[in-house]
């Protein structure tokens, strides 16, 4: 992973998240609402919510906001119904880009999708037009400068609990795993007190793309500009190395 710091990406990321907080755990909201119609409000017998719980703790969400939100799920069941649904496509030079969305009207969702890859001249493609270009695999990532333990000793926690690979990049470490493997690792390195600047399961490129033409950069950031403002985009995975 090194020459792609996904960690400097997080932080761009949450320095423009934090100027719209409401929307992020509005879209956070939104999945453990579904979360909870699907496998009942209790994390311990819910996976998928206990991986949404994890998403938003790193995402600095109150405790008190994610037991409302919880409670809230468990006792208006019916209220909305959101399907969670998926787009893939090309933008400049042929960039490839996946945006998974949860939404009550996808309608509304597909025009809109479109239209962010149609503004910053990029295009929809077929389902499975580029996802095979990306593995899915758990990705924590911890800010060297909030972590006091030693990187060995952080390794051996990670890859104990059954962590693929522990890599160190100047300010971060990256630890991955197997889907099926994420709780596991990331309660382990909860329990041993490490604070995450990211945890989820996540689409990782196999390979990345460079812009670097004028035009090219300034319709990625279109798109991804147009998508990131949509409250029924819920994440984003691209290769272009930014």
């Amino acid at each position: 992973m090194s020459g792609h710091s996904k960690f400097a990406n997080i932080k761009h990321k949450k320095e423009k998240n934090d100027a719209a907080k409401g929307k992020i755990f509005t879209i956070i909201g939104r999945e453990i609402a579904v979360a909870v119609k699907e496998g009942g409000p209790d994390p311990a017998n819910n996976y998928k919510l206990s991986q949404i719980i994890a998403k938003a703790k790193a995402n600095n969400m109150p405790n008190d906001t994610i037991e409302r939100g919880i409670k809230k799920a468990s006792g208006e069941m019916g209220s909305v119904n959101y399907e969670y649904c998926t787009y893939e496509g090309y933008g400049p030079s042929g960039t490839a880009i996946i945006v998974k969305c949860l939404t009550d009207n996808k309608n509304r969702t597909a025009s809109n999708v479109r239209n962010a890859f149609t503004k910053g001249y990029g295009s929809i493609g077929t389902q499975g037009c580029v996802s095979y270009m990306f593995d899915e695999k758990g990705q924590i990532l911890i800010d060297r400068e909030e972590c006091d333990m030693d990187a060995d000793e952080l390794m051996m926690i990670a890859l104990d609990a059954g962590a693929d690979d522990f890599v160190e990049e100047e300010d971060s470490y990256e630890v991955t795993t197997a889907p099926d493997d994420f709780e596991t690792v990331r309660k382990a390195l909860e329990d041993a007190g490490i604070k995450m600047a990211s945890a989820e399961v996540s689409m990782i490129p196999q390979t990345y793309v460079t812009l670097t033409d004028e035009t090219d950069l300034k319709n990625i950031n279109k798109i991804l500009d147009l998508l990131d403002d949509d409250d029924d985009v819920q994440e984003v995975y691209h290769n272009w190395e930014e």
